[in-house]
């Protein structure tokens, strides 16, 4: 156990994602607007665009909606690995739902239609296909998505088609080249960060779930964690975690401004 959990007494690593549960996710609005989004985008089965810069939830949002899915009902598949070439993304798509790939493109295309349609028709499991890092993406692969979504003369989806990546993925589907796929666009999000009063809770939040007292946050600690996070989590949590270490090796009982603003030193020297 590290040395910050025994000496604070946690239970675990506040601000580990790896420990975080997803029952335990702070609700901000990013997160809550970002599951309603992607519960409505279910139902209809469209596509959705959900955009944020590094390290603000977006990828935990997702996560924590996929868990929630009852898989008896819906087939989840999620690839962050996008950096691929058309042929290659065929494959991998063909492995996520269980077919071995045929040989050439238009074969896999028929093959993964076929499959689409099967567990949409006859196994009232329909897909939810999330490909993150999405801003990657060959222009190829986003030309054949849209193709992928065309069943029966365009006139039925069978799939729920996420994209998820940075900001700059807005202007890639507003080159004219995807004006069919942006077309078909139902559903777009852009993450906004936690506000100052939500990373203060968010703060909070983390430490009572970790089972530690808030006490443990030295006075007039908020505002100089505030200044450095800007709102984003990541930079949050990575704050928080090197706080935490610093004040257990210093003895600290609490967590004042002094340790954040080493902690934040010691990150911008890392």
């Amino acid at each position: 156990m590290a040395m910050s959990h025994l000496y604070y007494n946690f239970s675990r690593n506040p601000f580990d994602k790896q420990s975080l549960a997803e029952k335990d996710a702070f609700p901000s609005n990013d997160h809550k607007q970002a599951i309603g989004r992607l519960s409505y985008l279910k139902d209809i089965r469209g596509i959705g665009v959900f955009t944020s810069p590094p390290g603000f939830g977006k990828t935990f949002a997702l996560r924590c909606f996929a868990k929630s899915l009852d898989r008896n009902l819906h087939e989840v598949v999620y690839v962050a690995l996008s950096t691929v070439s058309l042929t290659e993304f065929y494959r991998q798509f063909c492995a996520a739902l269980g077919l071995d790939a045929p040989h050439g493109k238009p074969a896999m295309f028929r093959a993964i239609q076929d499959r689409l349609f099967h567990l949409f028709k006859e196994k009232k499991k329909p897909l939810l296909l999330i490909l993150d890092e999405a801003h990657e993406l060959s222009p190829a692969i986003l030309k054949d998505l849209k193709m992928i979504m065309n069943h029966d003369f365009d006139s039925l989806c069978c799939f729920t088609l996420v994209l998820a990546g940075e900001p700059h993925l807005c202007r890639i589907l507003e080159k004219p080249v995807h004006e069919a796929l942006r077309q078909r666009i139902t559903i777009h999000y852009g993450f906004s960060g936690l506000s100052d009063a939500e990373t203060e809770q968010y703060v909070k939040h983390k430490l009572r779930v970790a089972g530690a007292a808030e006490s443990i946050l030295g006075e007039g600690t908020l505002p100089a964690i505030i200044g450095y996070a800007r709102g984003c989590p990541r930079l949050l949590d990575n704050l928080m975690n090197e706080a935490c270490l610093l004040g257990a090796q210093l003895e600290k009982p609490s967590l004042n401004t002094d340790v954040i603003m080493a902690a934040a030193n010691s990150l911008a020297l890392a």
